[in-house]
């Protein structure tokens, strides 16, 4: 049994008749306020019975298929409905239960208070030719120009990466990739900007890593999530902030069909284990990435974008880069327009904004200036409270 959270945004009505709810059941329950709604994957008949039971006794309600109450299947799926109260009785109240309620209680308590954090903005540097969008593309001097015009913008983070993870990308190798960052990051040090701002190396090799931490950089970007045990003994030897990136096979590869079953589930499960392996190694501050277009269809990119509140069950912050990627073109040529990515900064607000909305708090982007402006619009709007 496994539990996700959806968004409260969600057509209720048309996701409990995909489940098989009886449609008098869902003419009552789709009327009802609710502050959450949990997906509960492969709940036993046992199971629902008594979880159903509990949650209409304090008001709350769980969806089922027909044909659940006479045990009809072994394991389906349901929808849980409540309040935040309503979340706290059930959390408690399913610890003296059997039928595995005792787990879904301790998952559904992690949903109880989730962790709010202030925006902020990460601009993108990328030392390479082949970056997907040429307006990221900056060397030596120019590198250094532009990142002190992106702290004047708003930028609080500045991320640096020396090779392009793009569809279809390959890896350079370490030396190169180390040639193309070293000017920028010798630059960076001698002039002292890491006082300014908070710089973050995006990069999954170590020497390299060690080399941008050695001179005041304080975030490891590894799009791996993690993956060289050599590479998380560097970050916690400088204490650095560990950026833990899902992507499904390697650049070059990772467009040719991915698939799913839950996109949801599954990247919650590779969070899982790589939050306890950057703990074993005594990485302490971490960041969550679920890698938009990195490996994921746009259905995916959209789930994820739509339902991100629920990775704040970890107690990590959010990191989101959509910036100007495909998923936008995508999006686009449904509407017979063919975008470029010059032309997808419009499509790019609009995905941070509602990335900020759903648990994100640091947006990885291109433009600063503009993000700075929708953020701060949004922000004024949200807080506006006559």
């Amino acid at each position: 049994m496994k539990i996700y959270k959806l968004n409260c945004d969600i057509d209720l009505q048309k996701a409990m008749l995909k489940l098989g709810v009886d449609k008098p059941g869902i003419e009552i329950m789709k009327k009802k306020k609710c502050e959450f709604i949990f997906y509960i994957k492969d709940i036993s008949c046992g199971a629902a019975n008594i979880l159903k039971q509990d949650a209409l006794s304090i008001g709350a309600e769980l969806a089922v298929p027909i044909g659940v109450p006479n045990c009809k299947n072994k394991k389906f799926d349901a929808l849980l409905l409540c309040n935040k109260k309503q979340l706290e009785i059930l959390s408690k109240k399913e610890l003296a239960q059997p039928f595995k309620l005792k787990e879904l209680a301790k998952k559904l308590r992690e949903f109880i208070n989730l962790p709010k954090f202030e925006p902020k903005i990460m601009g993108v540097i990328n030392a390479n030719d082949d970056s997907f969008f040429e307006g990221s593309r900056f060397k030596g001097i120019d590198a250094v120009k532009k990142i002190e015009e992106m702290i004047n913008d708003g930028a609080d983070i500045i991320d640096i990466g020396g090779v392009s993870s793009r569809p279809g990308s390959e890896y350079v190798g370490r030396e190169e990739e180390l040639r193309r960052v070293k000017p920028i990051i010798d630059e960076i040090y001698k002039s002292r900007l890491y006082e300014k701002a908070v710089f973050s190396i995006d990069t999954f090799d170590e020497a390299v890593l060690e080399y941008a931490l050695d001179r005041g950089f304080k975030i490891a970007n590894d799009i791996t999530g993690l993956e060289r045990d050599e590479y998380a003994k560097v970050a916690a030897k400088y204490g650095a902030s560990v950026v833990i990136m899902h992507k499904k096979g390697d650049p070059k590869t990772m467009q040719n069909n991915p698939f799913y079953e839950n996109v949801i589930l599954e990247i919650d499960e590779f969070f899982e284990k790589r939050i306890k392996k950057a703990k074993s190694f005594g990485v302490k501050n971490i960041i969550l990435d679920v890698g938009i277009g990195f490996g994921k269809r746009l259905e995916d990119n959209i789930a994820l974008i739509k339902h991100l509140e629920h990775f704040l069950h970890f107690g990590y912050e959010l990191l989101i880069g959509a910036s100007r990627k495909s998923m936008i073109d995508m999006i686009m040529q449904k509407e017979n327009i063919k975008t470029t990515p010059s032309e997808r900064l419009p499509g790019t607000l609009a995905i941070h904004l509602k990335a900020i909305k759903n648990g994100a708090s640091i947006i990885r982007c291109h433009d600063v200036a503009e993000h700075f402006q929708a953020i701060k619009v949004f922000e004024a709007i949200r807080e506006f409270d006559v």
